[in-house]
């Protein structure tokens, strides 16, 4: 349950972030306030997900980066059209042992 929550959290998050870049970059002014809007809504789902369960987030933190990472990149590769170069990829998989590193590693090891 929790991963799902993480995932649903890091989805909004860069999500939102997606639509407040979308909408900063915008001509059609109510186009702009529509996706500023959007994302400023988003954005407070995000917060309301991420802080509701009662959970250690410093141990899941590292699941938690990088579910963002994963899905930061999706959101790029599919909604803006760039897709994740070497650089990203190999330092992506850092971001994912790291957080592998964080969240398994026993306490006291």
């Amino acid at each position: 349950m929790a991963l799902t929550v993480l995932f649903a959290a890091a989805g909004l998050e860069a999500g939102g972030d997606a639509l407040l870049r979308g909408g900063l970059f915008e001509a059609n002014p109510l186009r702009r306030l529509v996706l500023l809007i959007a994302g400023a809504l988003v954005l407070f789902l995000y917060g309301c997900v991420v802080n509701l369960p009662r959970w250690d987030f410093g141990r899941l933190l590292g699941v938690y980066v990088a579910a963002f990472f994963f899905m930061a990149q999706a959101i790029n590769w599919i909604g803006f059209g760039q897709r994740p170069t070497l650089p990203i990829c190999v330092g992506g998989s850092l971001i994912i042992l790291g957080g592998l590193i964080i969240s398994l590693w026993s306490p006291g090891i």
